[in-house]
């Protein structure tokens, strides 16, 4: 007798760490001002052969989450192709470091709900409308498109010419982790070390100062009876805008690694460290705990792909998706 596929309730294991930091969740202070209610280290796991862990107690905008991770996978670092797409969720951290060039304190624009909302509406058309524009302001640095793709090196240079106890450090040839990772799943998956990072250490002043330092920094894939998991490492968790997103992006990334290796999905396993919920999400998140989880859908990709860098939000089908109605919350910036 043929096993049907029943698809698994993804949203419990979500609900029960929401409900853990809501209950019980520390005090803390945080870079936002807004504080939050916090744990410290914990695990989820999804198995992807039983359903898509897109969230049914709240829909997410899955078009949001492929289009970034497109972004992503193609290198991109400038907002200008997201914004022409209309995926607003790296808008903030741009439109801050714009108002510190130009000699505005970000902090009187946050306290004016209605000066934010229009000065954050007319950067982004600006953003839209100005390529110069976008180039100049638009560019958040060395994020995950930068690192993952394009992570930079540097030599030690020896000459005669330089005073002793100085050291002139060179650009070296940069490391496409991405193209490296795909290459070990064809060719050596058995490797313990098929890992992507985007923390680096020598950028993350410079992040933390003009934008964001990565807050999903590391990735590691296992490759076991022909299926592949993907074990992701995140620092900084926003759990109630933040987090289903990383989900929803890191099963999908997993499902395009899967499809361009011609393996099978595995297991999507999400290690969360600082693990929040902003003082300002407390009554949407009331609201979500509300909820009953309903059974997960279903994703699937339409055609072949052979590139990861060819993928786009056509060749996805989104099967038997039925969520609660959205609940809208503020970005902490």
């Amino acid at each position: 007798m043929r096993e049907e596929h029943i698809n698994a309730f993804h949203d419990v294991p979500y609900l029960n760490l929401a409900r853990e930091i809501y209950l019980k969740g520390t005090r803390k202070t945080d870079r936002t001002g807004i504080g939050t209610r916090a744990v410290f280290s914990r695990q989820m796991r999804f198995d992807l052969s039983r359903g898509f862990p897109l969230l049914t107690i709240k829909q997410t905008f899955l078009r949001g989450v492929l289009e970034e991770l497109f972004w992503i996978l193609r290198g991109e670092t400038n907002i200008r192709p997201l914004v022409l797409k209309d995926v607003h969720i790296w808008n903030e951290w741009p439109f801050i470091a714009f108002l510190k060039r130009m000699k505005i304190d970000p902090k009187k624009f946050m306290e004016d709900g209605e000066l934010w909302k229009n000065g954050l509406a007319e950067f982004v058309s600006r953003i839209k409308e100005d390529e110069q524009f976008a180039l100049e302001f638009g560019d958040l640095g060395p994020v995950y498109g930068s690192q993952w793709r394009n992570w930079q090196t540097f030599v030690e240079y020896e000459h005669p010419d330089i005073p002793d106890g100085q050291t002139l450090y060179l650009k070296g040839k940069p490391v496409d982790q991405i193209a490296e990772l795909i290459e070990q799943l064809r060719t050596n998956p058995d490797s313990r070390s098929i890992i992507v990072t985007a923390w680096n250490p020598s950028e993350y002043k410079w992040l933390r100062a003009n934008s964001l330092p990565p807050c999903h920094m590391m990735f590691q894939c296992d490759v076991s009876d022909g299926k592949l998991s993907l074990d992701l490492t995140q620092r900084s968790c926003d759990f109630f805008l933040g987090v289903p997103f990383n989900i929803a992006s890191y099963s999908a990334l997993l499902m395009m690694l899967a499809h361009i290796t011609g393996l099978e999905v595995g297991e999507f396993i999400w290690n969360g460290k600082n693990v929040h919920l902003y003082s300002n999400h407390m009554g949407a998140t009331r609201l979500m705990l509300s909820r009953d989880p309903r059974p997960s859908p279903d994703l699937h990709i339409t055609r072949t792909v052979k590139s990861i860098e060819d993928f786009k939000y056509e060749d996805f089908e989104l099967i038997n998706y039925n969520p609660h109605p959205k609940i809208p919350a503020p970005v902490a910036v």
